[in-house]
């Protein structure tokens, strides 16, 4: 998961960067620095992307169109 990936899937999910920090257990700013700059470890990204999937976020891989996010039926 892209920072940009976070972001779409977060905003299609209605989730504010404190409401995933609550859900996660990660200090907000953990995710808005993701989000911003790239920076956060392997771990905090899978918590991250678990927790936006179980909200019903899918995530698309680069497939020549460039990464992507939608929304599970």
């Amino acid at each position: 998961m892209t920072p940009i990936q976070c972001k779409m899937a977060r905003t299609a999910t209605g989730l504010s960067v404190r409401k995933l920090g609550e859900i996660t257990g990660l200090a907000f700013t953990t995710i808005n620095r993701y989000e911003n700059t790239g920076k956060a470890t392997v771990t905090t990204v899978e918590i991250i992307r678990k927790a936006l999937e179980a909200a019903g976020a899918e995530f698309i891989p680069e497939n020549g169109g460039g990464v992507g996010v939608r929304l599970k039926k």
